[in-house]
Order: C-alpha cells, then structure tokens, then sequence
C-alpha cells in the first residue's frame, strides 16, 4: 500500500490526541479540501486538543475564541479605531485574521455574531464598513458545538452549516488509550514540533486539487446526490454545493492514502462526515452515519 505523504502530521497528532486515527484522517482531509470542520462532542473529548494540534503540526497560527451570548460581529472581525497621530481611522484586525480559529461552543452565540463568520468562511475575506479586508492563506474554521438540549445554545441555520466542510465527533477513546492518558503518557499539543510549513501546506492543497476522478466516479458521486433527493422528507437532499464538497473531500482523502486518483472507498470514507449534518439539518450532536448509510445502500441498490 502506498505511504502516505502525510504520516508524520498523522503520527505526531496521534501521540497528542490517543486513539482517534480515523479522525485525525478526516480533519487533516478537511483541511487539504481547502474546507471548514465542525466538532460536536461532550465537553473534555479533545475537541480543543485537535484543533490546536492541527495548527502546530503546519506551523499555522492559532487563535480561540469562546463564543458566548455577549459576543460581537466586531469582536471577531474587528474594527476602525482613531489614530490621533494620524488623524485618520486604521483597521485593527480581530481574532479572525489568523490561520486557524477555533470557534469555540459556536452556537451560544447569537445568530448575528454566527453570521458574522459567513463571509469569512466562504470567501475568505470579511468587510468592516464598506472596506473588504482579505484573511490569511490558508484559512480553517474549527467549531465546536455543544448539544442542542443544553442550556443556552442557538442553532445554526442552515446556510451557515453548509459552509463547514464536514462534521464530525470525536467519541470516547478506546480503553487501551484512555489508559495511557490516565498514565499521562500522551503529549500535550504545545509539545508537537512542526511537520510541515504553512507553505507546504498549500502546495499539498493544490495538488489534493490534481487527484484524478474518472468520468465513472462523478457519476457515482451524481448517484449519491440523486439519491438523497428521494430520501424521506424529514432528510433534507443534498445542493450542488455539497455534491462539490464531497469530491473535494475524496480527492483530499485520495491523497492521504497515498494515491494519486480517487476510488469509491475515498467517497464512502468520508461520506458521512461530509453530508450528514446537510441532511439533518445539524439537528444531532455527533454523526452516527446513519443517514448516510441509507444513501449508500440506495445507491448499491441501483447498481
């Protein structure tokens, strides 16, 4: 089986983050998609640890916001203060110009300052009166998310769902490692040397970009979306947007095996990740896949 190019970056979080290779994988193909990762877990799984740990692994800057109800658009994009040397307004940025923020418990927030990561997330750039203002290269939203049920919490609607990449939950870990940390003998992120630079980060971008799909996978890839469509109606189909989504991500996955064209296998890999928080409307803390399961049945079921 071929290596793959990102085994130190996948190794190294493994030693910070025990017993979750799968979801290392997944992240690390968010971020190669050039997309936006949403965590939903209980508290104290290692949400903060991973997205901390991405970050240092490439070198990128980190900054984390607690998103609470008192929490404004400005405080995240910034905003003009007066120079009176002078004489004159200047933009001081706020904690969104960074590589990777960490939106921590996004959705006790309110809708508007949410909304404020809108722009940000899907264009990379946020506008502060009238002035358009470009965010770093590479650019990651991590969010984390408590449960629905919890005091205090607003959902997030829908179009902002969308913009996020994948979701995904971290779970307990396996007894064998919840062992070694209660040892002490994982590493804490702050301990990870960098892998791999911020500018070898987007050449690998650019090149999960070059993954081959054949003409045959799109249409499986089509199978998928056309399915979803005849999903009952409490599973909502899945947009275009998502079909693109879901081949970026495979073509990321692709990557990380090692190869150099994608297959089904990447597509089932991160299929759920990728469309089930699309489909339930974000309404369930934690992908069980199966939404996603039923999508993938139906579509074996035309062949």
């Amino acid at each position: 089986m071929p290596s793959s190019p990102l085994q130190p970056v996948i190794s190294a979080i493994g030693e910070v983050l025990l017993g979750k290779e799968h979801q290392v994988r997944l992240a690390l193909a968010c971020l190669l998609a050039r997309g936006h990762l949403l965590i939903e877990d209980l508290p104290g799984m290692g949400k903060t640890t991973l997205a901390e740990a991405l970050a240092r692994s490439f070198g990128l800057g980190f900054k984390r916001v607690s998103f609470t109800s008192d929490l404004l658009p400005a405080d995240l994009t910034g905003l003009n203060v007066f120079d009176p040397a002078a004489a004159s307004f200047r933009f001081q940025p706020g904690p969104l110009f960074s590589q990777v923020l960490l939106a921590d418990e996004i959705n006790r927030a309110s809708p508007r300052t949410q909304s404020a990561l809108l722009e940000a997330m899907a264009a990379g750039r946020v506008s502060v009166d009238g002035t358009s203002h470009p965010l770093p290269r590479p650019f990651l939203v991590i969010a984390t998310q408590n449960g629905l049920d919890q005091g205090g919490t607003s959902a997030l609607p829908e179009s902002q769902l969308d913009r996020f990449l994948m979701r995904l939950s971290l779970g307990y870990p396996p007894r064998q490692a919840e062992r070694a940390l209660l040892l002490g003998e994982g590493l804490r992120p702050d301990g990870l040397s960098r892998a791999f630079g911020p500018e070898d980060l987007l050449a690998l971008q650019d090149r999960a970009d070059r993954q081959h799909c054949s003409p045959a996978l799109l249409d499986y890839v089509l199978d998928l979306l056309e399915r979803s469509r005849r999903q009952p109606t409490q599973a909502h189909p899945l947009s275009p947007r998502a079909g693109l989504a879901l081949v970026a991500a495979a073509r990321a996955w692709s990557l990380l095996e090692g190869r150099d064209h994608v297959i089904p296998d990447d597509v089932q890999a991160v299929l759920a990740a990728v469309c089930e928080h699309r489909m339930d409307g974000g309404q369930r803390v934690g992908s069980d896949g199966e939404l996603s399961q039923r999508l993938q049945e139906g579509v074996d079921g035309l062949r």
